[in-house]
């Protein structure tokens, strides 16, 4: 749809989704702290994205559940497979995915999340592209 949010830039970015933000950020895995990755049963590998979203509520700033999925695509529209799965660690929630990124290849995330409590899914796309050489 036209009203949703693009955000170019790499690193982590951040929208808006009327009571929540959803904040999303993607890297090669071998930047993962290898204890991290250990942790979280996340293969370090250059040759590998992993996408990180959390919800937060606007007013409190405290995490909350949702129901993230997410379809990403590379420039020439080839599918991946991202399955979501949720981390919960004392107060934090936030939702991974992994997929297996090719040097130089650009993959384009469509975010749906659906905060608890929430019928509407809000979507968000960003494009990223991973360097593994």
């Amino acid at each position: 749809s036209a009203s949703t949010p693009t955000a170019e830039p790499a690193g982590n970015s951040s929208a808006d989704i009327g009571d929540h933000v959803v904040h999303f950020s993607a890297l090669s895995t071998d930047q993962i702290p290898p204890e991290v990755a250990r942790a979280y049963n996340i293969v370090r590998s250059k040759n590998r994205a992993m996408l990180n979203v959390s919800v937060l509520d606007e007013k409190t700033g405290t995490p909350v559940t949702a129901l993230v999925t997410v379809k990403t695509t590379n420039l020439t529209g080839q599918l991946k497979t991202v399955i979501m799965r949720k981390i919960e660690e004392q107060t934090a929630i936030y939702y991974i995915g992994e997929t297996p990124v090719a040097n130089r290849e650009t993959l384009i995330f469509d975010i749906s999340v659906t905060p608890e409590g929430k019928t509407n899914a809000s979507d968000i796309r960003f494009k990223q592209q991973f360097y593994s050489d």
